[in-house]
């Protein structure tokens, strides 16, 4: 900010009796990081790191479940156990020591989880209407069950408010209380459906019984959709009549939302991933804070500080949500208010975070590895005792992650790339237009390495003499991995791969097989650029679904595009041969179910099978290092420095990272160099 404006980010907000040091909020989620359903050391460290790291409001429980019948579906907070209690309370108070304030998300999940979870109690719902994404049906909700569960959302406010929480906010968006006044839920006749008075009963005997249970000074807000975005569902005049009704019976704010979660392909809109538009329902929240008046936060792809500034200054919000920027980066605040704005680690909107949660583990951020490991590692990075020479072989994510690492430290890094730019497999990963955000991994550590003075060398094929001349104490291996076609047992010499496809060195000309069976986003990512190059393209994979490893939010975008330029998906075949016949590519696919090979034709063919580590260079410098590449794993795990000798003699401790080890991912490759290099 220009020196004697005030930063609109940083001025404090009044929120009844609660004074919010900034106008910055990590909204409700769940990171699945709960034990047993309770927030205990895991997910505590979490939210305190934010809090440390100077957000306004934290926000826990997305979604907090107040009853068994509402068993948890992403890790959920159990709030009907009365132990959540101390836990909770632990929690509030480290987060209130570091400035911040602490908020719940508090729900009855409804049809929005599995009958086949927690207790095999039924789901309830208005109408027996089963939810696509989770694929349950309800049953049609009695009174006692009403009456029950309004019960349960006041206890569960009430552990909230005894737990030291500075307020609670109501899930209403997909969930059971949204679930009577949408018309795509409530089909159902007198006394809860069919005219508004009828359709908000019960979420006003909610709210009701809510307040009169934590008193008319505690703080209760809503989350809710002012658009569901869907045909037949609620639109934004009939959301802001609900919402007046909600506030009139004393809601203090609004969470502002558009869209509904009832599919994967609704919820990649709800929650946009990279590709998208920056703050696209902004407009809408804006609207909301006119009619209303009453404070409204939101949050929907603001991953920058230049865009939450934005919605602040020029009265789009009053709290504006940077969940998964603080996901990235947990010093947003901080860095701000100390003049380090441009070292802000980016969202880069890759929504790995969602998509791991997705595969029923725990949220993680594409390239901040201590994120949901706060416990074991910190974000930041001490100071060596000693100043060694470390040198640096690749400039790919893994690479760079070591060289900023290692130069935290203190240490001398020299950085060896064979080509004439950074970025390894992420600058292919980035050429396609909607995944081109992904150079933001590259982009941030350059400037972390140029701050800290790595020197980066391009264009230099390191061979061991070329390492051996910096005089190294230390040598990281960064050298990725190449295209693997040896799985093939014939014809390896006949196909194309990814790589070439995302190089642009690959033109699409007749029918084009595409075999995946790595089942992650390269292969959707080559698919993608083949499919609006004009191929006519059929993608083959021996999965039982297309692409297993890319979660419910990134998904859709890719299938959007396969819909639209008709590509072919043809599930459950491998392909195991390839040769030429009559100027065309025959090849063979085996069914492993039928056990049977089908023979077909096509003109090209493209193969996605991970990659093979580049790792001639590591071998030829195994026999002079000290240990002999060995890695101590305890050690590792326990953030200690390793210290392995095998050969005494060598010169150097020798290691490998990322792909050069094996085919893997982008959040592997920066956590192999971040957990080894932090300690070295």
């Amino acid at each position: 900010m220009t020196a004697g404006i005030v930063d609109p980010l940083r001025e404090p907000f009044r929120l009844r009796y609660l004074t919010l040091r900034n106008r910055v909020v990590s909204t409700s989620h769940e990171p699945a990081y709960a034990e047993g359903g309770l927030p205990k050391e895991r997910y505590r460290a979490y939210h305190v790191e934010k809090a440390r790291g100077g957000v306004g409001l934290t926000m826990v429980g997305g979604s907090a479940v107040v009853a068994p019948d509402s068993p948890p579906a992403f890790g959920n907070l159990e709030l009907h156990r009365d132990e959540i209690v101390p836990w909770l309370r632990a929690m509030a108070d480290e987060v209130h020591e570091h400035g911040a304030a602490i908020m719940c998300q508090v729900t009855h999940l409804g049809r929005r989880t599995s009958n086949y979870d927690g207790d095999w109690l039924p789901l309830i719902a208005p109408s027996p209407l089963r939810e696509p994404a989770h694929r349950s049906f309800p049953k049609v909700a009695e009174q006692w069950d009403l009456d029950r569960i309004a019960r349960a959302y006041a206890d569960g406010a009430a552990r909230c408010r005894d737990a030291g929480l500075d307020g609670i906010e109501l899930e209403a968006y997909t969930h059971l209380l949204d679930s009577f006044w949408s018309p795509l839920t409530n089909r159902a006749g007198d006394p809860y459906g069919g005219s508004l008075e009828e359709r908000l009963r019960f979420p006003l005997q909610v709210i009701r019984a809510v307040r009169e249970s934590v008193g008319p000074d505690y703080i209760v807000g809503i989350r809710m959709s002012f658009d569901e975005d869907a045909p037949g569902g609620l639109e934004q005049d009939a959301a802001l009549d609900v919402a007046r009704r909600l506030v009139a019976e004393g809601l203090d704010f609004i969470s502002a939302i558009k869209g509904h979660m009832a599919s994967d392909e609704a919820l990649s809109r709800v929650i946009p991933p990279m590709g998208t538009p920056v703050a696209p329902h902004l407009e809408l929240a804006g609207a909301v804070r006119r009619e209303l008046r009453v404070p409204v936060m939101h949050a929907a792809r603001i991953n920058d500080v230049s865009t939450a500034r934005h919605a602040i200054r020029d009265g789009y919000l009053d709290l504006v949500g940077m969940t998964r920027a603080h996901i990235a980066d947990p010093h947003i605040v901080a860095k701000i208010e100390r003049g380090d704005e441009d070292r802000i680690r980016p969202c880069v909107g890759a929504t790995y975070c969602l998509d791991e949660i997705y595969q029923a583990r725990d949220a993680k951020c594409i390239h901040n590895p201590s994120t949901g490991r706060e416990t074991a590692l910190p974000h930041t990075v001490d100071r060596a005792v000693r100043a060694r020479t470390a040198v640096v072989v690749g400039a790919g994510a893994a690479g760079l992650e070591a060289a900023r690492v290692l130069a935290e430290r203190g240490h001398r890094v020299v950085v060896l790339e064979a080509a004439d730019a950074a970025g390894g497999q992420l600058l292919l990963a980035s050429a396609a237009p909607r995944r081109r955000d992904l150079i933001g991994v590259v982009d941030w550590r350059l400037g972390e390495c140029e701050i800290l003075g790595v020197e980066i060398r391009y264009g230099v094929f390191a061979g061991p003499a070329e390492v051996l001349a910096e005089g190294p104490d230390v040598v990281v291996v960064a050298t990725g991995g190449l295209p693997n076609t040896d799985f093939l047992v014939e014809g390896a010499d006949l196909v194309s791969d990814s790589w070439d496809v995302m190089s642009g060195s690959f033109r699409p000309s007749g029918a084009v097989l595409l075999f995946d069976d790595n089942g992650g986003h390269p292969g959707m990512d080559a698919a993608e650029v083949l499919a609006l190059g004009g191929a006519d393209l059929e993608i083959v994979t021996p999965e039982r679904v297309l692409a297993p490893d890319v979660g419910g939010v990134n998904y859709p975008g890719y299938f959007r595009v396969f819909a639209e330029h008709d590509v072919r998906i043809t599930l459950n075949e491998r392909l195991v041969a390839v040769r030429r016949s009559a100027g065309r590519l025959e090849v063979d696919l085996y069914n492993e179910y039928a056990h049977v090979t089908r023979n077909r034709s096509f003109d090209q063919v493209v193969v996605e099978h991970g990659t093979l580590p580049q790792d001639e260079l590591y071998h030829a410098l195994v026999p002079g290092s000290s240990n002999l590449g060995e890695v101590d794993h305890a050690a590792l795990l326990a953030s200690r420095p390793q210290a392995v000798e095998r050969n005494p003699g060598g010169g150097y401790q020798l290691f490998r990272i990322g792909d050069a080890v094996s085919s893997r991912n982008v959040h592997a490759a920066v956590f192999d160099a971040f957990r080894l290099c932090r300690v070295l």
